[in-house]
């Protein structure tokens, strides 16, 4: 997508992009940058965060313009709304840049399209094709446009640099290739100096190479000793000629202009993908591949964290029993939030392993989780620290998780589908019960009050209450169960979209309705007064329901991803969402508290 910053609108349409640079808006008021197939505004004074929906499938290269203020899918900036689309690359688009006046949008499609498509921006339309490939048969990867001249722009790949000229005569654009010598290298980042004398190119091989752009030869090339770990990603151009590059390794680097040595460095998590901002404010925004955000002065050269999430799906949510202050989230770590303002209050790390479930236990001392190596480990809620570890709890995976009231049990669900019931002991714990009879991994486990019953949904598609006696109930495949408070009823949901009620004392559903528009229900929450149930699935879109007449008050989209797991903080004015693409979203929730 094309889009005017100005109206919030679209008027173009690539399908799916592969570079995530974080741009500032040219009013440097707020940072743009994608999450699965949204693009979020984030205001940097305030925090403040707006949501632009239009891609279909994951957003992973975004371009500012330098003054129609137009980012990759062209926004109208003041109403936040779609301005146009262009549609004409297959399957994929590598990159994307603005001419220097904003008449045109050169893109660059994928390996199943290998174009390069010159665009009109005024008409939408484009203006001229080419094949990206020419006399090479190597991959072209990135591009970016002279900054002084509509006419020409860059592309560079595995081997290869062309110099493009376009000509409007003949609707055509001409290459030059550029001459390395016998320096071959895959280019990653293209930056061109700003009187487009210059083209650095950064390099998987962890060296930077300089092209003059007049004689398309090679200039120099470095640094010859102790290149960047995992390759150059990213390359900014400072006023005094020095360069200010990220690595694949997390390295941010001031590399000296002449041998591209670095003279500065400073350590960031994961690798960095982009860098915005400028060296006359001495202020830079950077973005990694960990889905840090930070602020870094050159002046100093340090770098504070402004902003992190989780780097992968987003598995599960928990709000602690009583309170709305805080709710946790699992990835590949643990992170506990502040409902009030999006900050990090604590993030908990096990090295190599994926966290599936989490609960809070309801003295609010810790936090119990399931992973994936079979593991349940229990932490400090406070300070994150590991108070317990039940080893091989589960063959396959813990799945999931949930703490009783009395904070001595815990109930477990594996892999094999079966529902483990274990005491915590002061040192130790013991395994008190087995229960068999899913015949696939257990998704969701939710206890009563009373701690007499719990309540088991599998992907088998059984919903098992597990008591002195068991009564079973079949769906189709079952993802997630949750009581209603008075627990006389339970609602389960699963892959068909269906929405069942059901009474704890039969085995026969007593009401069914339709609970998405397509693909499973992965989750859902009940209001405290038993008004309201919340739903959420694949289809991205979060739902409140009435609980009684079965009906749809209110639907909001904002994920870029399958909404993974919902819940309704316990004083019923915040909805806390989770999703596939690393997204948490706050909802104010529409009805009022009882």
């Amino acid at each position: 997508f094309l889009w005017d910053t100005a109206t919030r609108t679209d008027i173009g349409l690539p399908e799916k992009f592969n570079r995530t640079p974080t741009p500032v808006h040219p009013d440097r008021e707020f940072l743009i940058y994608p999450l699965g197939c949204t693009v979020i505004l984030k205001n940097i004074s305030d925090g403040k965060q707006q949501i632009l929906l239009g891609h279909t499938s994951s957003v992973s290269c975004l371009s500012v313009s330098k003054s129609s203020k137009a980012t990759i899918i062209i926004w109208n900036y003041a109403e936040r709304g779609i301005h146009a689309k262009l549609d004409l690359h297959k399957t994929t688009v590598e990159a994307v840049a603005f001419s220097p006046s904003d008449k045109y949008l050169v893109s660059l499609g994928g390996p199943d399209d290998n174009r390069i498509v010159v665009w009109n921006i005024e008409t939408k339309l484009p203006i001229c094709v080419s094949s990206a490939l020419l006399r090479s048969s190597e991959p072209c990867l990135t591009l970016q446009y002279f900054n002084t001249n509509d006419d020409f722009f860059v592309s560079a790949g595995s081997g290869t640099i062309q110099i493009w000229k376009l000509n409007l005569t003949d609707r055509k654009i001409h290459p030059t290739g550029c001459n390395t010598g016998k320096l071959k290298r895959i280019v990653k980042c293209l930056e061109i100096s700003e009187d487009d004398q210059f083209l650095f190119c950064g390099t998987t091989s962890g060296d930077i190479m300089k092209i003059n752009l007049k004689s398309a030869l090679l200039s120099n090339s470095g640094p010859v000793i102790g290149p960047l770990s995992l390759g150059v990603n990213v390359v900014k151009i400072l006023k005094s000629g020095d360069l200010l590059v990220g690595s694949g390794a997390g390295v941010l680097a001031l590399c000296s202009k002449t041998s591209f040595k670095p003279l500065k460095k400073v350590q960031l998590e994961k690798g960095v993908t982009s860098i915005t901002g400028s060296d006359e404010e001495q202020q830079f925004f950077i973005g990694t591949e960990a889905a840090q955000m930070y602020r870094f002065s050159l002046e100093d050269f340090t770098a504070e964290a402004i902003s992190s999430s989780h780097s992968s799906a987003v598995r599960d949510v928990a709000i602690p029993s009583g309170t709305s202050e805080l709710f946790a989230t699992c990835s590949n770590d643990i992170r506990l939030w502040s409902v009030k303002k999006p900050k990090e209050v604590l993030c908990i790390t096990v090295p190599h392993v994926t966290c599936n479930a989490l609960d809070f236990m309801v003295d609010g001392s810790s936090i119990i989780s399931a992973w994936d190596d079979g593991k349940i480990r229990v932490f400090t809620l406070e300070t994150g620290r590991l108070m317990h570890t039940i080893h091989s709890a589960h063959k396959q995976g813990v799945t999931a998780i949930a703490g009783t009231r009395d904070g001595r049990r815990i109930i477990s669900g594996g892999g094999q589908g079966e529902v483990h019931v274990w005491e915590l002991l002061p040192h130790n714990h013991r395994l008190l019960g087995i229960m068999k009879e899913h015949k696939a991994a257990v998704l969701c486990v939710k206890v009563t009050k009373d701690d007499k019953e719990c309540v088991s949904a599998s992907q088998d598609g059984t919903c098992v209450i597990w008591d002195l006696v068991i009564k079973l109930m079949k769906a189709s495949t079952l993802r997630t169960v949750c009581y209603h408070p008075e627990e006389f009823q339970i609602l389960t949901s699963g892959t068909n979209s269906k929405i069942v009620y059901w009474m704890v004392f039969e085995d026969s559903p007593i009401r069914v309705v339709d609970g998405s528009l397509y693909g499973s229900i992965n989750d859902m929450d009940v209001t405290q007064d038993g008004k309201y149930f919340v739903t959420g699935g694949e289809d991205q879109q979060v739902r409140v329901w009435d609980y009684v007449k079965g009906v749809v008050t209110h639907v909001g989209r904002a994920h870029g991803g399958s909404i993974t797991s919902i819940k309704v903080c316990p004083n019923s004015r915040v909805l806390l969402s989770t999703s596939a693409d690393g997204g948490i979203i706050r909802w104010k929730f529409p009805h009022p508290s009882s």
